[in-house]
């Protein structure tokens, strides 16, 4: 119900700040860039993000079919079951959707986008299987896709070779602010969502996995921060790509051990990806349709120029609202909120405050609305219950963090 409200108000709202700049500001143009930037939008859901998106499902999915097969996704939800039993009260021991919830997570922390969202779907449709009311998300739905958007990435490599290309000094000095900003959004979305869900956090299972995992990142900021940047990227390539491609060779040759007809299961399972890219095509239309609009008509910068003045009348730095652009495209669109941060690094320099803090912003959490349209359009969820407002919550703990954090760091 969130999520039709707001998909309206994208419209409305845009037409109403249209309309003001038509008549008030004699903009005749304003009507024809919004219209022009909707049917772009639909063209850029279907063409450059569905049809794309085919390929890679298709291999992962059928990758992931002789993964089964081969039981290296039970071997994953055992490893994960004390941990997830309790997060995820709802899904069965040793069910393969525990093992397909921490390779997405995996893929996510390495940078792996395009993996990542195979595993994510797949693990979506698993638990749509659990799923008693298929119309209505469930909390083992929510509390994934949550964590999911929050987006806890270790490596923020796109960014970093963005911030290369227009000639930053360091191009890393952003990484250690990027995973503080998204550890605290991915445990702010944590506690929202097992504060609604009733889900006890001081169970010591829970501890001691949150506490490994903190205690991992840590490891990760100590290391990281100690070596040059271009030691940086080289290894968080080579890692990276490493683990994946472990993975499915790890797949290819349980499932020649267990006598697995590899070809035919992969085939199988591929099939399966081509349907479900073809079955998000209407919701991404119509979320991204929405906040072309939204964008297009100047309602943003309405919101950022009236924040900024806010802020001065309070008697606030206001260095920070020069980046709050991409903070706020950022839970609607990932390409948009990246275009922000672009065109703010040209603005103002990749090595000014705002071009700093707009980068940490494009690295604190996924986009929550383009999340939303694809994973829940893509089991046929219609309500997302709380879904929206724990994905806000966390991104606006990652925007906070993110602020706090650049000044520490760069201000």
């Amino acid at each position: 119900m969130a999520l039709n409200f707001l998909w309206i108000a994208f419209f409305v709202v845009a037409f109403v700040v249209a309309l003001f700049k038509l008549i008030v500001l004699g903009d005749t143009e304003i009507f024809k860039l919004i219209i022009d930037g909707m049917f772009d939008s639909s063209e850029t859901a279907v063409m450059k993000i569905a049809l794309p998106l085919a390929g890679v499902m298709t291999f992962f999915m059928g990758l992931l079919n002789i993964g089964e097969k081969a039981g290296a996704i039970n071997f994953l939800a055992r490893i994960t079951g004390p941990f997830f039993s309790r997060l995820f009260p709802e899904i069965p021991a040793n069910h393969p959707a525990n093992g397909q919830m921490i390779m997405n997570f995996s893929a996510n922390m390495l940078g792996l986008d395009n993996a990542a969202t195979p595993f994510g779907l797949k693990a979506m449709q698993s638990l749509q299987e659990l799923n008693p009311n298929k119309a209505v998300a469930s909390n083992a739905q929510i509390m994934f896709l949550v964590l999911h958007s929050a987006g806890p990435v270790l490596i923020p490599l796109s960014i970093m070779a963005q911030r290369a290309i227009y000639g930053a000094a360091d191009a890393s000095d952003i990484f250690i602010p990027c995973l503080i900003a998204t550890y605290v959004a991915t445990l702010t979305g944590l506690l929202f969502v097992a504060f609604k869900q009733k889900i006890n956090l001081l169970d010591p299972v829970i501890l001691s996995w949150l506490g490994g995992i903190t205690a991992f990142i840590g490891v990760v900021l100590w290391y990281f921060s100690s070596i040059p940047k271009e030691e940086i990227e080289k290894i968080s390539k080579v890692v990276s790509n490493l683990i994946l491609f472990t993975f499915i060779v790890s797949f290819l040759l349980g499932a020649l051990r267990k006598k697995v007809d590899v070809f035919d299961v992969f085939i199988e399972g591929a099939k399966g990806g081509f349907e479900t890219s073809v079955r998000i095509i209407p919701y991404l239309v119509a979320m991204l349709v929405g906040i072309s609009a939204l964008r297009n008509s100047g309602a943003l910068n309405m919101v950022v120029d009236g924040m900024k003045y806010l802020v001065a009348l309070a008697g606030m730095n206001t260095d920070f609202t020069d980046a709050l652009p991409t903070a706020l495209m950022h839970p609607l669109s990932g390409g948009g909120s990246r275009a922000m941060m672009i065109d703010t690094m040209k603005t103002f320099g990749p090595d000014s405050f705002a071009g700093r803090l707009s980068c940490v912003f494009q690295g604190s959490a996924d986009t929550i609305f383009y999340v939303i349209a694809l994973y829940f359009g893509s089991v046929n969820i219609k309500q997302t219950r709380y879904t929206l407002w724990a994905g806000l919550t966390a991104d606006l703990a990652g925007i906070i963090t993110a602020i706090w954090v650049s000044y520490l760091f760069f201000h």
